[in-house]
């Protein structure tokens, strides 16, 4: 077990984090997937900017530190503070999975693409989300060209993390978006990473008591800073 600050001070791109809840949802989406976590998320560490998670939700209570906004679907939130909110508001617990293999400037570069172009993708409703996962397990359906989000108007957090991992290129674009749950990313679903790369097991994340948690540190969270970290690059 690790605690939430060590982890965020440990964090690096593309470590992967996991939750489950206890809440019907979250049993309906595992029962749905067959999956023992219910949610997936992405760290993003550039530059100089503080930890932030990659992921998709329903909620829109915390910033997206890419547009600045309050907004549901795909969004980029401040790791410490998502993961306070996953496990906090939600009653998540959560692992994470970081990941070994040395990324490099055009990973990161493949990344901010990735964001710029699905920020603010809508979540799917419980029925599309269920259609989805469905077709993406029928092999007669299954994409033959890598084209990893054509057609994703909307996006479900394990196909977040999928179409990123597709396009940093540390996933080879076997599968459609649809194919990936949250379960995939798994330690027991022995997910297949490009060479050179690998996920360590699932480490737990310990919370900080509410009443002795000091307040948070403010940090400069302009949109722009991401939006220029890209076009200096």
């Amino acid at each position: 077990m690790i605690t939430l600050d060590r982890a965020v001070e440990l964090a690096r791109t593309g470590d992967i984090w996991v939750f489950r809840g206890s809440s019907g949802a979250d049993r309906a989406i595992r029962g749905l997937t067959n999956a023992p976590v219910n949610h997936v998320g992405m760290a993003v560490v550039i530059d100089d900017l503080p930890p932030l998670m990659w992921h998709a939700e329903l909620g829109r209570s915390l910033p997206d530190m890419w547009t600045g906004s309050h907004q549901r679907g795909v969004q980029l939130h401040d790791l410490r503070d998502a993961v306070l909110q996953w496990g906090r508001r939600y009653g998540q617990r959560g692992w994470v999975r970081q990941l070994d293999g040395e990324l490099t400037r055009e990973h990161e570069d493949a990344l901010l693409r990735t964001v710029a172009r699905l920020d603010g993708t809508p979540f799917p409703s419980t029925a599309s989300l269920a259609a989805r996962w469905f077709r993406g397990r029928l092999p007669s359906l299954a994409r033959r060209t890598p084209t990893p989000d054509a057609g994703l108007e909307t996006a479900y957090c394990a196909e977040v993390v999928a179409v990123t991992y597709e396009d940093m290129g540390l996933l080879p674009g076997h599968h459609a978006p649809s194919w990936y749950d949250p379960g995939r990313f798994w330690s027991g679903d022995g997910l297949d990473l490009a060479p050179g790369f690998h996920l360590g097991g699932e480490i737990e994340v310990a919370l900080p008591p509410d009443e002795h948690e000091a307040p948070p540190v403010p940090v400069e969270h302009r949109p722009g800073r991401l939006r220029r970290v890209l076009r200096r690059r």
